[in-house]
């Protein structure tokens, strides 16, 4: 779908019905709106879920980087409107899930509650080294270069030995997408500087992460939390960064009181 700003969104709608509300679900970084099918027989019991690939990743276009969280925040707005959706909720992971904070902090009068699971509010001088060291890799060999390297810190090395097709599937997602709209998501992500302003945040937030994710750690995600007014975190025990696909009944039961399911 084309938006305003001219950037164009692969998306996907489940469970449509009128009487239903909406919710939004964004992709982690390296990923696509295929990853949340563990969760849409759930969600779609009460929302109408849209889903969508991030602009440089999937079949979203990739325009030309950098990007700004802002840019990220602006295009969920912007595919609401084309929608035509007035009011949504929204569940995000990683990048997503720091889109999200964006839009609890920017559009709470669009945005009527957020989940943001396996994220940051701030990039620390170690965070935004990380990153530097990934578009490295990615220019020089490509998103070959990091791949395998991306679902050691995705999931826990027990689900990777017992889920190798499943594994083999997700590498694929990674290689599918474009490497310059990878690298200017991450450039994004060096930006991230949500953390000093979640105490304005007006909407109901919860934090839900996986108890062995080394990239947004228990700690961190407990310290966004108290950051946040109202803010609660919920853990997932044996899950690392992509938490709802790693444990994804124990995902869906963290996050069902939440949304109501």
């Amino acid at each position: 779908m084309s938006l305003a700003s001219g950037v164009t969104l692969n998306t996907a709608i489940d469970g449509q019905g009128a009487d239903k509300p909406w919710i939004i679900l964004s992709n982690s970084l390296g990923a696509n709106l295929a990853m949340w099918e563990p969760q849409i027989a759930f969600l779609t019991s009460k929302y109408q879920v849209l889903r969508y690939d991030t602009r440089g990743h999937g079949a979203s276009e990739a325009p030309d980087g950098p990007y700004v969280m802002s840019d990220l925040v602006a295009d969920v707005i912007g595919l609401m409107d084309a929608k035509g959706i007035e009011t949504a909720e929204f569940m995000g992971l990683s990048m997503g899930g720091m889109t999200g904070l964006g839009l609890a902090l920017q559009h709470g009068d669009r945005i009527t509650r957020v989940v943001c699971a396996d994220g940051r509010a701030d990039a620390p001088e170690p965070f935004r080294d990380m990153w530097d060291q990934r578009i490295a890799a990615v220019f020089e060999n490509g998103l070959d270069g990091i791949a395998d390297g991306t679902l050691m810190t995705w999931f826990t090395e027990d689900w990777r030995t017992n889920n190798p097709i499943e594994l083999a599937g997700i590498k694929s997602m990674i290689l599918g997408n474009d490497p310059a709209g990878y690298i200017a998501c991450c450039k994004a992500l060096k930006g991230l500087d949500y953390l000093k302003d979640l105490g304005t945040v007006t909407i109901p937030v919860l934090f839900v992460g996986g108890s062995d994710d080394k990239g947004a750690a228990p700690g961190v995600m407990q310290a966004m939390a108290d950051a946040t007014p109202g803010g609660v975190f919920h853990e997932v025990a044996d899950a690392a960064h992509v938490a709802n696909i790693n444990q994804p009944d124990a995902f869906n039961k963290a996050v069902a009181g939440f949304l109501g399911l």
